[in-house]
């Protein structure tokens, strides 16, 4: 529900009855008590095992493991309303070694004056403007290190003595934005992109008098450009890589 004060700022009011639907657990022992919870918990581990994030194995002599969480986020309507309960499963990245679990973590992202400045030639040219979404984006990404993750909370195997041995990234992992971005880039550099020598977040494609744009901030990407078929286009060919969520205009 929306109100309006005297000085013309709409706030949100919600109905007390929003409050308990929209408290977080503190752990995993306690989502599984809820019904909502439990599933999106379920829903996320079965999204892990299906993309073969990882192999139960033996932990190797001289080895360590890094640690895992559960993270539980409610996502809400406008009017505070429940849109979705979201539960991801979390790396303990504060665990992991430098120069043994992980090399390079810097990722850049899109800068606000670019931003506004590809909205603004959008918006004074009428080219379409439409944001995307890349579903479950770490998950693409395939490791360069060894690293073994021990067994989440509450979905462990009988042999509680196995561990995971990652096979893609996961999130929480300190590289896992650099080598998401790298995924990405070399993605778009496949499709005839080239990277912006201003800003390394904003790619262009330029042919036959046609140009669009792409701002990438991490997962999130606008897409815009003199030409509506081949903005569909390419946001096919990258929805044919990735799985992406469009988020409309």
């Amino acid at each position: 529900m929306q109100t309006h004060s005297k000085s013309g700022i709409t706030r949100k009011r919600f109905h007390p009855s929003l409050l308990l639907t929209n408290i977080k657990p503190c752990n995993a022992f306690q989502a599984l008590k809820d019904a909502n919870w439990a599933t999106a918990m379920k829903q996320e581990y079965e999204a892990l095992v299906n993309n073969h994030t990882w192999d139960l194995v033996s932990l190797p002599p001289a080895r360590k493991v890094v640690g895992c969480k559960w993270l539980f986020r409610v996502k809400e309507n406008p009017d505070g309303t429940v849109n979705k309960y979201m539960a991801r499963l979390v790396t303990k990245g504060f665990n992991q070694i430098q120069g043994f679990d992980f090399h390079e973590t810097f990722s850049p992202v899109i800068k606000l004056i670019t931003i506004r400045i590809i909205l603004t030639i959008a918006l004074t040219n009428g080219w379409d403007l439409f944001h995307l979404d890349v579903n479950n984006a770490f998950l693409n990404i395939s490791l360069d290190e060894t690293i073994y993750m021990t067994q989440p909370s509450r979905f462990e195997v009988t042999d509680k003595n196995l561990v995971y041995k990652l096979n893609k990234s996961i999130y929480g992992l300190k590289q896992t934005p650099r080598q998401w971005f790298d995924k990405l880039k070399t993605t778009l550099l496949q499709l005839g992109f080239c990277l912006s020598k201003v800003d390394p977040s904003l790619f262009v494609y330029q042919h036959n008098h046609q140009i669009v744009y792409i701002l990438a901030y991490i997962d999130d990407i606008i897409i815009t450009g003199t030409s509506l078929s081949i903005v569909q286009q390419i946001s096919s060919s990258l929805n044919s890589t990735f799985s992406l969520k469009q988020l409309g205009d």
